[in-house]
């Protein structure tokens, strides 16, 4: 079905999403459940009929809206209504130009608008679904995972029997990052609280640093790649924990709506760095339809499972962002649709 096909079908074709109405603490005023018009496929795009979708820091930052955070979103209310990135579903429609994806494809990637029950997505963020996993666990990979594979793989460039450091191994990325580094090969330690260190040892973590009662600085052990997601110690301080000529992989820091939320940390690690025997990066994850195949084949292939902790209805989205801005999230927060 083409583009023009599709809107002459649903130009009048309704749905429930969520719309960002302001900026603020999590509460029907900021976030609240509507109908708006089914989007129109572009030409490089496909629509899909969503099933779940998941919760990032990305959303959590956009909702309560620190004033770093509204830089091109809108100032005083948001310009785009639109929520939610992580999506599992079924395709719809495409557009003119999509070759790879055909209606009735089961699909996970990265669109715009996902919580609600039709969203769009170019088709180069999308993938095939695991056929072993259901749509909500599918619908927990593509920030997340891809965050955790780009971190090892690319970024970090982990190799078979390398040490690496995981600090922050209990929240969304921490979880995927723990498997696919041991997917890879590696000797992984895993730092997290005390109520997510039998998790980590079940994720397949090495050895497991509870970090209310152990600092992981001071282990004894250099480790040849560190992926900083929890950003609680400054990158001086991690330095006795690596190799000299290790990898430092900072993913992002402490969840906060105040000041500048964490772009101090990371601005402060950056410089730190600078002149440094070990190599840091700081990225932000491209979700691609090559890294969500390779993905796809690791869970596929049992070597790597999502985590969740907790499901919302789409009406609960606002309970979902509030929740994931406590810090404790073990594993991903699905927003079911």
């Amino acid at each position: 079905m083409t583009a023009i096909d599709e809107e002459k079908t649903t130009e009048r074709k309704t749905m429930k999403a969520i719309a960002h109405k302001g900026y603020g603490r999590p509460q029907p005023r900021v976030l609240d459940l509507g109908k708006v018009d089914v989007p129109v496929p572009e030409d490089d795009q496909v629509l899909v009929r969503v099933r779940a979708s998941s919760v990032n820091p990305v959303e959590w930052y956009g909702v309560t809206g620190p004033y770093f955070a509204r830089l091109g979103a809108g100032f005083r209310r948001p310009k785009d209504p639109r929520l939610g990135a992580d999506l599992a579903g079924v395709v719809e429609a495409t557009g003119r130009e999509v070759r790879d994806f055909a209606p009735g494809d089961e699909v996970f990637g990265a669109g715009s608008g996902a919580w609600a029950e039709y969203a769009l997505a170019r088709a180069t963020r999308v993938g095939l679904k695991p056929a072993n996993i259901s749509f909500e666990e599918a619908a927990t990979v593509p920030v997340a995972g891809l965050t955790a594979l780009q971190a090892l793989r690319d970024h970090g460039q982990v190799q078979p029997g390398q040490k690496v450091l995981i600090n922050g191994a209990s929240g969304g990325v921490g979880t995927f990052a723990v498997q696919v580094a041991k997917a890879f090969g590696a000797d992984v330690t895993a730092v997290c609280s005390s109520r997510n260190v039998e998790q980590a040892r079940a994720l397949g973590a090495d050895r497991v640093v509870d970090y209310t009662k152990e600092d992981f600085t001071n282990l004894g052990i250099r480790h040849d790649l560190m992926v900083d997601i929890a950003g609680s110690r400054s990158f001086l301080a991690c330095r006795r924990a690596l190799e000299p000529d290790a990898r430092f992989v900072l993913v992002g820091g402490k969840m906060t709506y105040r000041g500048l939320g964490p772009l101090p940390h990371v601005a402060g690690t950056i410089l730190k760095s600078r002149f440094r025997s070990q190599k840091m990066k700081f990225f932000v994850a491209k979700i691609t339809t090559e890294h969500l195949s390779l993905m796809r084949e690791l869970i596929e292939a049992g070597k790597v499972r999502p985590v969740i902790e907790r499901s919302y209805r789409l009406s609960e989205a606002s309970d979902a962002v509030a929740y994931l801005g406590q810090g404790h999230a073990r594993g991903k927060l699905v927003i079911t649709v």
